[in-house]
């Protein structure tokens, strides 16, 4: 470490001249800086389900529907004539709107007696008596009519861009007394659109003063404090510049990846400037503080940017197109933060006048000595471990994948509650869709075999409605029912009819996840439906991918750190000592997980393995001091916790406290990912603390006697 402490010292200049020019290159980046709202493209790529569905609406030309249910007061019913009108007005001016290609309403298009548009002329002139006639005669009012009347559903089809036309219809006001909810895919996707933009202006400046008031309560000088940061803050930069410098997008899993940077790549910059501020008490000479310090931290700090960056890495085992991503992309940018952490912090302070004093801090020697107490005995460790245990017991056999679709949105978020509405009418905010085998050859006597597997797929538990043209065949002419048959015919859902298959809709109705698998069971024995796919089922699918990633990921995460610790130590013994801790704290994430009803999701999935990579850095940090302060004989892990131990619970406190700005943020996930970490990062600070010396000969605790005097 000397040779390279003088390098960094007299080529100051020229490091910050290059660090620099990086930052610049990488700000310039964020000018290409865009967004993928779409949720389902997640696993739409690199998957049988997600192929399936693609290629189904690539075949009938279909998107994805925004659903507007449209709600009348109380005592009101679309069975009066206002109310039709009304329901035209809004039918008409949503089909006005730019992008939209048609829109399902429960007012046919033309009368089904004269072929003529129907118009609010033609309603005024309908006699009461003959309105529900009309309604009947409209294929599409057992799907688009609640049963006590006050609802209806109108069905928008988007043309290319499903998220720029919520965003409109989102504005859009209805005549008095009348209530809209949107719902489907394209909601949620402007919703996520709008939540991603708001996240990365608001969270990050949060997190970032957080951060250095923990630093603050450590270091006890501001001036420090904030450098502590920067190599986290300029890896999270370098970071960005390099994801849009790929020309990728951030999703509502990798606008997290900045957050972890600046969170969890701040470690090495805290321990630096603490041993460095240390150093600073005994000499001037940046040289020998530089060199110094690394000595000390140099090692562990190369070590715990590897440990990080791997449990990161172990990500991109995992068959979930995100996960992979955001692995990469954080793990790219703990490695930046490291960097900078080793070479430009050292040429800055190197140039900078650090006071030759310690400044009060709220967390020193208090902290030190009640860690100390700690581990006199090993008492202590005993009931920690033997504690996490049983909570683990008990816990980890009720830890469960949740599937639910809008896992991210909270209880209250109103596209939730838009289609919990939704499905409590209609029967499913997010239809599946599928297709039957036909000839459009057999022209209507074809229908009828259709008709019939359609009454067995509705007697399935959980489906509500099975949809095709077989349902609108008996309201057209034999001319029209041709006409669909041929494609000729336009209609208001969409193509239905291909060279060789009918597409239908199956609206489900309070379904369970045995129900879906059972739809699916019914597809496979019958050769006659050629596939069912939709959002429920890619969501079903996640969960299963979901769950195979916790497994992969942990498993290559410790596969990865149990090697570079080996490498390292090239001792067995230490390296499972290190290890220890760290598992321990996994596992009582995962029983948090279980019983705190988070659940494994997309997202929290993947916090095991960030936790071991970032975990271990305590049990690192620890080990080398214990390793430095060994040759100076008895009480060497009370000395390694005058120098260690405030930086490993500092950094603790403050990515746990840092991390709780994510309670902002709108979405559920983000405030369950805080949680996570304060239980993650307070165990793991504590069991390597504490379980550590445990397993250490106990001369490593015995106080040195003063010699004595005379």
């Amino acid at each position: 470490m000397d040779r390279i402490a003088r390098i960094i010292v007299q080529h100051s200049k020229r490091i910050l001249a290059g660090t620099g020019l990086v930052t610049v290159l990488a700000l310039l980046m964020l000018f290409r800086m865009d967004f993928n709202a779409d949720v389902s493209s997640f696993i739409l790529e690199g998957s049988e389900v997600g192929r399936e569905f693609g290629e189904l609406q690539s075949k009938y030309a279909t998107s994805d529907p925004i659903n507007v249910v449209v709600s009348l007061p109380e005592g009101r019913s679309f069975g009066d004539k206002q109310s039709l009108l009304s329901l035209l007005t809004i039918r008409d001016e949503l089909s006005r709107v730019s992008g939209v290609t048609s829109v399902a309403s429960l007012i046919p298009d033309v009368n089904p007696l004269t072929g003529t548009p129907v118009t609010a002329a033609m309603i005024e002139l309908i006699p009461d008596a003959q309105l529900s006639g009309v309604l009947g005669a409209n294929p599409l009012t057992d799907l688009l009519l609640s049963e006590d009347g006050r609802h209806s559903m109108l069905m928008v089809v988007p043309a290319d861009d499903g998220m720029d036309v919520a965003q409109e219809l989102s504005d859009y006001q209805p005549p008095a007394d009348i209530d809209l909810v949107l719902s489907g895919n394209p909601v949620v996707f402007a919703k996520v659109l709008d939540i991603l933009s708001w996240f990365l202006l608001i969270i990050p400046p949060v997190i970032v003063m957080l951060l250095i008031g923990t630093f603050y309560a450590t270091i006890g000088d501001r001036r420090l404090s904030i450098l502590a940061l920067i190599p986290a803050l300029l890896g999270a930069i370098w970071t960005f510049g390099f994801i849009f410098a790929l020309g990728r997008e951030i999703d509502v899993v990798t606008v997290i990846v900045p957050i972890f940077v600046i969170v969890m790549g701040s470690a090495d910059g805290l321990h630096f400037v603490t041993h460095y501020q240390e150093i600073a008490e005994r000499t001037v000479d940046a040289v020998e503080r530089v060199r110094s310090t690394l000595r000390h931290v140099g090692i562990p700090m190369i070590l715990t940017t590897i440990s990080t960056a791997a449990g990161f890495l172990s990500l991109t085992f995992t068959d979930v197109r995100p996960i992979r991503q955001m692995g990469a992309f954080a793990a790219t940018g703990i490695v930046f933060a490291g960097i900078i952490s080793f070479f430009s912090l050292p040429a800055l302070l190197s140039r900078i006048t650090v006071e030759a004093k310690h400044h009060t801090a709220l967390l020193g020697p208090r902290v030190t000595a009640g860690l100390k107490r700690l581990v006199l005995t090993r008492v202590p460790a005993i009931v920690l471990t033997v504690g996490l245990l049983a909570f683990v017991a008990f816990t980890i056999p009720q830890l469960t994948v949740n599937s639910d679709q809008l896992f991210f949105f909270k209880s209250n978020d109103p596209v939730r509650e838009a289609f919990n509405r939704t499905e409590e009418l209609f029967g499913g905010a997010t239809p599946l869709t599928g297709e039957f085998v036909f000839d459009p050859a057999e022209g209507v006597s074809g229908l009828a075999a259709v008709a019939a597997l359609s009454q067995e797929m509705e007697a399935l538990p959980g489906v509500r409605k099975v949809f095709s043209v077989a349902d609108i065949a008996a309201a057209l002419s034999p001319e029209q029912v041709q006409a669909a048959l041929s494609g000729d015919l336009e209609l208001p859902v969409g193509n239905l009819v291909s060279d060789d298959g009918l597409r239908f809709t199956l609206l489900p109705s309070d379904f369970t996840n045995e129900d879906l698998q059972g739809w699916l069971d019914f597809v496979d024995e019958n050769d006659e439906v050629r596939v069912l796919t939709g959002m429920p089922i890619i969501w079903d699918e996640i969960a299963r991918m979901v769950l195979r990633a916790q497994v992969v990921s942990l498993a290559v995460a410790f596969a990865l750190v149990f090697i570079m610790l080996m490498a390292a130590y090239r001792r067995f013994r230490e390296t499972i000592v290190s290890l220890v801790p760290v598992a321990l704290t996994i596992a009582t994430l995962l029983g948090f997980i279980a019983v705190s009803g988070i659940q494994l999701n997309l997202l929290t999935a993947i916090i095991s393995s960030i936790v071991l990579g970032v975990g271990i850095d305590y049990s690192i940090h620890f080990i080398a001091a214990i390793d430095n302060a060994r040759g100076e004989g008895a009480g060497y892990v009370l000395r390694a916790i005058d120098r260690a131990g405030r930086p490993i619970v500092a950094n603790a406190l403050g990515i746990a406290i840092a991390l709780s700005a994510l309670w902002l943020s709108p979405l559920a996930i983000h405030p369950q990912v805080s949680m996570m970490m304060w239980v993650s990062m307070i165990t793991a600070a504590l069991a390597a603390l504490t379980v550590i010396p445990a397993m250490l000969p106990r001369d490593g605790v015995r106080p040195v006697e003063p010699p004595e005097v005379g």
